[in-house]
């Protein structure tokens, strides 16, 4: 039976170690952090992430770690190295860890005899592999890739919070191979490990590279067309956004997945996959004006929303925000797009009081005493003027009439990603908006008057200008 060592006990890292223990196989983490070693050897969790203690302590009899690369080698056949690669000033990602890891991994195959695979599974640039990674395991070494071992870079398409489940149930498995024995000997691999019998695709290293930071700023490009229709919705008349994106995502070329419009993406991953595409594009002489501008777009996001509240603020309004990560069910608040709007609404001396069920004290430590972290959503709303809510939790979504009348009568309550009943809400004496939506629709009706008018002066020969023309119009069936 194969053996497997993870190099890395992140978040990623650990519980891809859990995961394929779960599967009924040895694996052997190493980290250089002794704490993280030591933990897992205690059976506990080194990284916070759903059921990864759970799936530890299941597995214990199956799964150590170590700090010793060499102990790590000698014991698997398998190697697979889940080192952060941080972005660097350009933009594009290092690979500093990587490097340590595959000259620590080499040293330790000089004294190997048998065929070992490495497999590389952290996300970087095209060519990584092949010229920056693989001449160090060589030197290190004294052996030759393709010949006395092999090499694969293989990312998975993982999300925090659901890692260990999207590990085992992927919708694909991507294999970046040096050369067809590796390529091979990994698919095997995959076959066995995997919960599911997903689609497997096997190309060369920078393919697989390349394919990795595309999927990513492809999706980040899909949540930006989302978010600009959004925007759209709200200056039409009667417009939701909801309806245009279903029916959009009704036809197979599009697609209903990330379609939703709401905030903008955050989080560890996408933002920086979508830079590091610019980034290389520009390296090798190509445009990157796409990536550029979804980039851009999505760092005004929270500008556009603020926009929206402007009639609404003043100095010393009090502000509660539900939901501080960056998605559901996260403590992590990297690139959060909540935390941007509170930094916004700080610079507009607003009062701001946050709760989230998991990510309060991430958001403490980066606030520190500007803004008040509650521990309960009615503590949150307690005296609210402006009530926003944020992250799609279902914590929010189910908010009860006792905890919405805890807000001020005739707050404002804008409920970015369209969850809460409008009448609910109307009836614990707030105002609803939702992002998305038109909440003014005279206006609206009004602009688009405006727009015919300049688009064609006439209509069955007669300008389109006055008063009446507009009431006519909403008569005729204008919501």
């Amino acid at each position: 039976m194969t053996r497997y060592s993870v190099v890395g006990l992140g978040k990623l890292g650990a519980s891809m170690a859990a995961a394929i223990a779960s599967r009924g196989f040895e694996v052997v983490g190493v980290d250089v952090n002794p704490r993280s070693v030591e933990l897992l050897n205690e059976g506990r969790a080194p990284v916070q992430e759903t059921d990864l203690e759970r799936v530890i302590q299941d597995n214990f009899a199956r799964l150590r770690a170590t700090t010793d690369y060499d102990d790590a080698v000698q014991n698997s056949d398998v190697t697979f190295i889940v080192v952060p690669t941080p972005s660097n000033d350009s933009g594009g990602f290092s690979i500093a860890y990587a490097e340590q890891a595959f000259r620590e991994i080499g040293q330790a195959l000089a004294g190997k005899r048998d065929y070992h695979l490495v497999v590389l599974a952290s996300t970087v640039l095209p060519g990584s592999t092949r010229y920056g990674l693989i001449p160090i395991i060589e030197q290190a070494s004294g052996k030759v890739c393709g010949r006395d071992f092999g090499v694969c870079y293989s990312p998975e398409f993982i999300a925090l919070g659901s890692v260990i489940r999207d590990f085992l149930h992927p919708d694909l498995t991507l294999i970046g191979e040096f050369d067809e024995r590796a390529g091979k000997t990994l698919e095997q691999c995959y076959a066995d490990i995997m919960a599911t019998d997903p689609p497997v695709r096997r190309m060369s290293l920078e393919n697989a590279e390349l394919t990795k930071i595309s999927m990513n700023a492809f999706v980040t490009m899909k949540i930006t067309f989302a978010n600009m229709l959004a925007t759209l919705c709200e200056r039409i008349p009667g417009g939701d956004v909801n309806a245009v994106s279903e029916a959009l995502g009704l036809d197979h070329r599009i697609g209903r997945s990330y379609l939703t419009g709401g905030l903008g993406f955050g989080g560890p991953c996408f933002p920086r996959d979508n830079v590091a595409l610019g980034y290389f594009a520009r390296e090798v002489d190509v445009a990157d004006t796409l990536p550029l501008i979804v980039h851009s777009l999505n760092e005004v996001r929270p500008d556009v929303l603020i926009q929206r509240l402007q009639p609404f603020m003043k100095p010393g309004i009090k502000v509660s925000v539900l939901g501080l990560s960056y998605k559901p069910f996260s403590h992590v608040i990297e690139q959060s797009h909540s935390t941007k709007l509170i930094s916004r609404l700080l610079d507009l001396r607003a009062r701001v009081t946050a709760y989230d069920p998991l990510a309060g004290p991430a958001a403490h430590e980066e606030f520190g005493n500007s803004i008040r972290i509650a521990d309960t959503t009615a503590e949150c709303l307690d005296g609210a003027e402006i009530v926003l809510v944020t992250t799609p939790d279902p914590a929010f979504r189910n908010l009860t009439s006792d905890e919405l009348e805890s807000a001020d009568n005739g707050a404002i309550l804008l409920d970015v990603w369209r969850m809460l009943d409008p009448g609910l809400v109307a009836s614990c004496g707030l105002r609803y908006m939702a992002t998305g939506q038109s909440n003014d629709d005279g206006s609206n009706a009004t602009r688009l008057v405006g727009l015919l008018t300049n688009v064609s002066s006439h209509r069955n020969g007669a300008p389109l200008t006055g008063a009446g023309d507009l009431a006519d119009l909403n008569q005729r069936g204008t919501p």
